[in-house]
């Protein structure tokens, strides 16, 4: 009868454990755009929020609510769900970067138990989209987003965060 359990456990293990190797790698790519995005919003300096490279260009915390937006839409699709309305801010700093966390944390929510099965799923009303689709195309637009911020960055004499971290420490 011991023996019945063990191998019972044997065979049900795989069943409960179902490894996600797509979505791992998923949410890896996209942690790393969520650091870079969130320290590129601390990182800044207040003053530089309405900073435009170029007059056409987005001032830089628009660029972050932009993101922020774009997070809530593709995490709620993703998911099959309505997207929450973007937080409204008054421009400052101090909202602009609650409102960017506010977004990843719920992206976080939406990734952080989603298989691969759950991502192959296909969203209504589009039949030809998955919710893997739209979470490779978040990725893809943090990364963008991410490098255009970086200029910005760059322009006011502040270091990148990715650059930052890659670094040796000076002592």
């Amino acid at each position: 009868m011991k023996h019945c359990f063990g191998l019972l456990l044997l065979i049900a293990a795989p069943a409960v454990a179902q490894p996600s190797p797509v979505m791992d790698a998923v949410r890896l790519q996209y942690g790393n755009a969520k650091r870079n995005l969130i320290e590129s919003a601390q990182v800044m300096p207040e003053q530089h929020y309405s900073f435009r490279l170029t007059p056409p260009q987005r001032p830089f915390g628009e660029w972050i609510e932009h993101t922020a937006a774009l997070n809530l839409r593709v995490c709620a699709t993703a998911q099959g769900v309505q997207p929450p309305a973007a937080p409204r801010t008054s421009g400052s700093k101090d909202e602009i970067v609650k409102a960017i966390e506010a977004s990843f944390a719920f992206c976080d929510a939406a990734l952080a138990s989603m298989s691969d099965e759950q991502a192959l799923r296909v969203l209504n009303p589009n039949p030809r989209r998955t919710a893997l689709d739209s979470l490779l195309g978040l990725v893809a637009s943090l990364n963008s987003h991410y490098g255009n911020i970086v200029g910005y960055l760059r322009v006011k004499g502040i270091t990148p965060p990715s650059t930052a971290r890659a670094q040796p420490h000076k002592h």
